[in-house]
């Protein structure tokens, strides 16, 4: 007799795998009648990780695109899922106990049947609170497993890590191979340790095609056991995302499992609009380079979810070195070059830093990294001279505890700058805020909309939920995209998009317009010999501005004594917020910026007398 094997199709993932942003909800209505048709799902991947902060990075309610895309999905009988970061739910950075069971209730509600929860330290304690709010609202919690390749990753730590989960409570394991990077006959033996113990717990397998192994890794952990494949489709298929179902339903029949068969006029129709949603806007936020498949991911192991937004930041990377090198008299590097030497570098830091399963967030504080040591150390500097605070918060045990050691050259750092390890419950560390964030929404007279979702979004999501409400976050995606689809001729002729100009002794950033564009708004800078007699505080490298980073924050203020070494603003920059010490004794004489304002490397980002 066959044994059954499920397909979940991780629809949230393939776009993220691609490029930035999500289907707009009329879109994901749309699409979603067309996957039911397709008669081979019994799972898709509706939301989370990143899916509801790109909502509200484009204007739209969050919570309202997951009900309505849920709907369609539950009425034909098909579960739907989540991704969710256990001690940091949705965002980068830990949140509180109690905005973390509020998402869950909410999530429930809204109409999530499975949560599948990680943690990027594979920190049991981190995932045994999303096991206990999961069940207590209602839901099938899913324990995941992040895979990656190490000395101190072998199947008998995997197989601990299984075996704690299921004791905790979890009714599902999934093995998450998000760099793609597992080795096939190491997942089977994988798969045959936990089934041979647990039976009756389903395994499901997520893989990125990225380095090439997971079509024979599917293979092998279905031999081994595993019961849903997670699966993605074309024109998203392959590259930085997932196997195209076609090919894994042809492979695992053949192979002798039971698989549903696949309507293939569904597919073809369900192919063309996801084609139809590129050509609109999202293929805008593509970069090419995320469509092909790539063995250096084996030696890096970075993650396919992470690449698409990794290409986007990169190519501003690129641009910012090339302008340092440039003023130098030095030759300049291409997007190539930079991508290679950025591989290079991960494999080169990531022992260092305790072999942190590469996943959201630690792929993207180790990739940071990476990418700080490349600059600095283009500048002349040395490795490490520049680490943002998040990335900290990972070394010093905040998040969780890491799988191997720190490098010695790493505790020095922490030791000289009177950094201190902890090992307390990460979770314990993060205070309750929900009466916090009622109150501020009472103020504002903001609803907190059913269920408390508009409150679980807010306290989620401070910083993108008030530019959502604003309308600021819906103008500045629009205005990104008109750029983006301006002639080319404009695009490669390589026009200025700001220009700096003085008047009445002060100078301000001007930004540019082509055709139909609307220009940003005139930031007023500093001018050279103005702030002679005063001490500068430049920006370090490129990024957006922020006087805090937090909404419970004091931000510094003009009149203000600082310190030296003290933090008086910070610069995000590449999903991180890289802190801004003052460099002597003073008060605060000037502020250059308002908070999310552009700065270049060097701009003057604040004026101090200095005492």
């Amino acid at each position: 007799m066959r044994r059954k094997i499920e397909f979940c199709l991780v629809y949230r993932d393939m776009w993220q795998s691609a490029g930035k942003y999500m289907p707009t909800v009329e879109q994901l209505e749309k699409i979603a009648p067309v996957i039911i048709k397709m008669g081979c799902f019994s799972r898709v991947e509706t939301n989370g990780g990143g899916f509801e902060q790109i909502n509200l990075l484009f204007g739209e309610n969050p919570n309202i695109a997951v009900r309505r895309w849920t709907k369609p999905f539950h009425e034909a009988g098909i579960k739907t899922q989540m991704l969710e970061r256990a001690l940091n739910g949705l965002r980068l950075n830990p949140v509180p106990d109690d905005v973390r069971e509020l998402f869950f209730k909410v999530k429930k509600s809204q109409g999530v049947d499975i949560a599948r929860s990680f943690c990027g330290l594979n920190d049991i304690r981190n995932i045994e609170t999303s096991i206990q709010y999961a069940k207590a609202a209602g839901m099938i919690s899913q324990a995941s497993l992040c895979l990656t390749h190490s000395p101190i990753h072998t199947v008998d730590y995997f197989a601990s890590l299984a075996e704690q989960l299921i004791a905790k409570g979890a009714d599902e394991i999934c093995l998450k191979d998000m760099g793609g990077i597992g080795r096939p006959v190491f997942l089977g033996k994988l798969v045959s340790r936990i089934k041979e113990k647990h039976p009756d717990i389903p395994i499901q397998y997520h893989s990125h095609a990225g380095p090439g192994f997971n079509v024979a890794s599917i293979l092998e952990v279905c031999r081994a056991g595993a019961d849903i494949i997670d699966v993605g489709m074309e024109p998203l298929a392959w590259g930085m995302g997932h196997a195209d179902v076609i090919t894994i339903r042809e492979m695992l029949y053949d192979a002798g499992f039971d698989v549903p068969e696949i309507n293939m006029e569904a597919y073809m129709e369900a192919r063309k609009l996801n084609q139809e949603f590129i050509n609109d806007f999202l293929g805008y936020y593509i970069n090419k380079q995320n469509r092909w498949m790539n063995s250096l991911l084996i030696k890096s192991g970075l993650p396919g979810g992470m690449m698409g937004s990794l290409m986007a930041d990169l190519t501003v990377n690129c641009e910012t070195i090339n302008k340092y090198l440039k003023k130098e008299g030095r030759p300049t590097m291409t997007i190539d070059q930079l991508l290679v030497a950025l591989f290079e570098e991960v494999a080169f830091v990531w022992p260092k830093l305790g072999y942190p399963p590469l996943v959201t967030p630690f792929s993207q504080y180790v990739k940071n990294i990476a990418l700080m040591n490349i600059t600095q150390r283009i500048k002349g500097k040395e490795r490490w001279s520049m680490i943002a605070d998040d990335v900290w918060n990972m070394i010093l045990g905040k998040n969780g505890k890491l799988p191997g050691e720190i490098a010695p050259e790493i505790k020095a750092i922490a030791e000289r700058e009177n950094r201190v390890f902890v090992t307390e419950n990460p979770h314990l560390m993060c205070e309750n805020c929900l009466d916090e964030y009622r109150e501020k929404m009472k103020a504002k007279g903001w609803d907190f909309g059913e269920d408390d979702e508009e409150l679980f979004e807010y306290a989620m999501h401070p910083s993108q939920y008030e530019a959502f409400k604003s309308g600021q976050a819906k103008a500045d995606f629009e205005a990104d995209l008109a750029k983006r689809k301006a002639p080319k001729a404009v695009a490669d002729a390589q026009l200025p998009e700001e220009i700096t100009v003085e008047l009445d002794g002060e100078r301000y950033r001007v930004g540019i317009a082509y055709g139909n564009e609307m220009p940003a708004a005139a930031t007023k800078t500093v001018k050279e010999n103005s702030s002679k007699g005063k001490v500068e505080i430049t920006a370090p490298l490129e990024g957006k501005f922020f006087l805090v980073k937090g909404a419970a924050d004091t931000p510094v203020k003009v009149g203000q004594h600082v310190k030296k070494g003290e933090i008086v603003c910070y610069i995000e920059a590449m999903k991180t917020y890289n802190s801004i010490c003052a460099d002597a004794d003073g008060v605060v004489a000037k502020i250059c910026h308002a908070n999310g304002d552009s700065v270049s490397e060097d701009d003057v980002l604040m004026l101090l007398d200095a005492e």
